[in-house]
């Protein structure tokens, strides 16, 4: 058989980004590795009744989430938790809301067996694309051989989801003396952001990765736990990972469960109290469950945030 050419692909980490995940070097994403994931990633034929891909809950004009409080699977079913956006997950150390994967080839298989999900089994995908002739032409161009595996399929859609970047903002343009500038009001933001957000939402990813409790409204499906689900630790009941900021102005409802329709209901809900809990965060136990906010800090923080916004990222 003769080799194909089948090159790694430059990703352009941009500068000051944290390091990549420690399991990505084992999976670089590659020329057709990446053309073969998002094929998959696309795929219907992933739910037990054809009918819902990664790509269903996952919408690139969403920054790859979707615009419902809950996930929707197979036959209208709802899940547990808000599709969380799928961007920078190269610089992830967890994923999942609560944490549960470490390694980004080891969470296809979660929505693929969840009931509320897609209801299936890798072995019935499998059962269903092993004749596909693109996908015949495209596992060999990846891998040498036309051997559709689980292993295969994992690694391609997770090469795929290494080269979702996304660090062409208003904001990347400004700190990089690119010509932009930010408003009066998208100034005030950020600074009120640096007094009040970004001990959690730091770095340039906008989120610390840690996981917290901040006291939002509880989701009363008793198999929620939040990251006590993963751990089992009562100190962790209802933590969740901080969320990153960046394309937040595409990815509403916000929360673990689309709790709040916008950004303004977020701040006035921190302005408003918190609901408190022997683990809240340290931040809101020690100020009164709250982060005061003005009407017009309000108005600022959510300018900055659309500063967040990549359009290049999400086909805008």
């Amino acid at each position: 058989m003769i080799a194909i050419d089948n090159p790694e692909i430059d990703l352009n980490i941009p500068a000051g980004f944290p390091e990549v995940n420690s399991f990505a070097s084992l999976n670089k994403p590659t020329k057709y590795g990446v053309e073969l994931g998002e094929k998959l990633f696309s795929d219907k034929r992933f739910s037990a009744d054809n009918t819902i891909s990664c790509a269903s809950c996952h919408i690139k004009a969403n920054a790859f989430s979707d615009d419902k409080p809950q996930a929707i699977g197979i036959q209208g079913r709802v899940g547990l938790r808000n599709a969380p956006s799928l961007q920078n997950l190269l610089f992830l150390k967890f994923y999942n809301w609560d944490g549960s994967k470490l390694q980004l080839e080891t969470q296809p298989l979660v929505p693929i067996i969840t009931h509320e999900e897609m209801d299936s089994s890798i072995l019935e995908v499998i059962g269903k694309i092993k004749d596909d002739s693109d996908y015949k032409v495209l596992f060999r161009k990846t891998f040498g051989n036309e051997d559709i595996t689980p292993d295969r399929i994992y690694k391609s859609i997770a090469q795929f989801e290494y080269t979702l970047i996304s660090s062409n903002t208003k904001y990347d343009k400004v700190k990089r003396n690119e010509g932009a500038a930010f408003t009066e009001s998208e100034l005030e933001g950020f600074k009120t952001f640096q007094q009040k957000c970004a001990s959690c939402h730091s770095g340039e990813l906008f989120t610390d990765q840690s996981f917290r409790n901040i006291g939002f409204p509880l989701n009363k499906d008793t198999n929620e736990a939040g990251r006590g689900r993963v751990t089992g630790i009562p100190s962790d009941f209802m933590s969740f990972r901080v969320p990153t900021l960046r394309n937040i102005e595409y990815t509403a409802p916000y929360g673990s469960f689309g709790q709040f329709s916008d950004l303004k209901s977020v701040l006035d809900y921190f302005n408003n109290g918190v609901l408190d809990a022997d683990n809240l965060d340290p931040i809101f136990k020690n100020n009164g469950k709250r982060i005061p906010l003005s009407e017009t800090e309000k108005n600022n923080l959510i300018a900055f945030m659309k500063t967040l916004s990549d359009k290049q990222f999400v086909g805008k």
